[in-house]
């Protein structure tokens, strides 16, 4: 039985690997509420995250069954531009624990099960994306310019006012409908209190809740940048999704890695918008089809050719304008420091 181009067992063995590595993550990495996380093991555990995509990514280049090197080279941009758009989302998430007043050494008990929630989430997002393209090729026009929208929206938009859990729909809707304790109550979720009116015990959701509501939804959010980013180096369902997935397992690890330098990464942001702008174009030039149909039916005749951008170009450009933004960021920050 396949299941979009790939047999059924690939899947399940997929999530089953997935499934190993997040409660081998839950298990080693930051024991619940027992040790703050500190910078040398996020760095470690992203380390090891990274080798194990990177050993991935070589699996597929020995065993894929079609074009292995091409989907190999795929897996490995699309896994690129998720890793460096996620870094912009894990800034917010910086500035959300310190609006909730959320401890060090709770955080990772959010972060866990934020990513658990993201990776159930994407894989649904990335299923109806792939079955939307396969029945109407054309929505990746619509990807493309909203790739643009949002690229250049990155040299705009407040962080602050992004994180800003009083902005949050989700957030406000289930106070309307569920109590909510203003103390913190350790690493619980929800905490029963007593009613002295009533003489009884009323359940309510803590401000880490509350603070893992609003990674969900912010989560979300993203993932309507990121995953269109990933169909314009790979149409392929199970790379689009592999390589989503494999860049936000590690994100946990790379939050405590980032949070120490954050300060440093504050102009990363331009550095993702022309990412977003570059993936973009590159979605663009192969929609000429539908591009010279639309413009003809209103008597524009461009006759644009079909261009396609070769993945190992994509991978080079994403990589060196990520470090170009992330070296310019630390160079002018250290000036404006001094």
């Amino acid at each position: 039985m396949d299941l979009m181009g790939m047999p059924l067992w690939a899947w399940i063995v997929f999530y089953v690997l997935v499934l190993i590595m997040l409660v081998a993550d839950l298990k080693m990495f930051g024991k619940k509420g027992q040790h703050e996380v500190g910078v040398a093991e996020a760095l470690k555990m992203t380390g090891v995250w990274i080798g194990v995509s990177l050993l991935f990514a070589v699996a597929i280049y020995f065993f894929y069954p079609h074009e292995p090197h091409e989907k190999a080279m795929e897996f490995l941009a699309g896994y690129l531009i998720e890793k460096s758009l996620s870094m912009d989302n894990l800034f917010v998430f910086l500035m959300l624990f310190s609006f909730f007043g959320v401890e060090r050494k709770y955080q990772h008990e959010v972060l866990f099960w934020g990513i658990f929630g993201a990776l159930v989430l994407r894989s649904v997002f990335i299923f109806a994306g792939a079955a939307m393209v396969e029945r109407f090729e054309w929505v990746l026009g619509l990807f493309g310019l909203f790739l643009l929208y949002t690229g250049g929206k990155m040299f705009t938009h407040d962080e602050e006012a992004q994180g800003d859990p009083a902005n949050n729909f989700i957030v406000r809707l289930f106070k309307r409908f569920f109590p909510v304790t203003d103390k913190m109550h350790g690493e619980k979720f929800f905490i029963r209190e007593e009613v002295k009116e009533k003489s009884k015990t009323l359940l309510k959701a803590t401000p880490l809740f509350i603070a893992l509501l609003v990674i969900e939804t912010t989560d979300v959010a993203f993932a309507v940048d990121s995953i269109p980013a990933v169909f314009s180096v790979s149409r392929n369902p199970f790379i689009v999704l592999t390589s989503n997935i494999f860049a936000i397992l590690g994100l946990r690890a790379l939050y405590f890695a980032l949070a120490a330098v954050a300060k440093y990464f504050k102009y990363l942001k331009y550095g993702l918008g022309i990412i977003l702008i570059f993936v973009g174009v590159k979605m663009l030039l192969t929609m000429d089809e539908y591009i010279n149909a639309l413009l003809g039916a209103v008597g524009i005749n461009l006759h644009m050719p079909h261009i396609e951008v070769p993945t190992v170009w994509s991978l080079v450009f994403i990589f060196a304008t990520l470090l170009l933004s992330m070296g310019l960021s630390v160079v002018i920050s250290k000036r404006v420091e001094s």
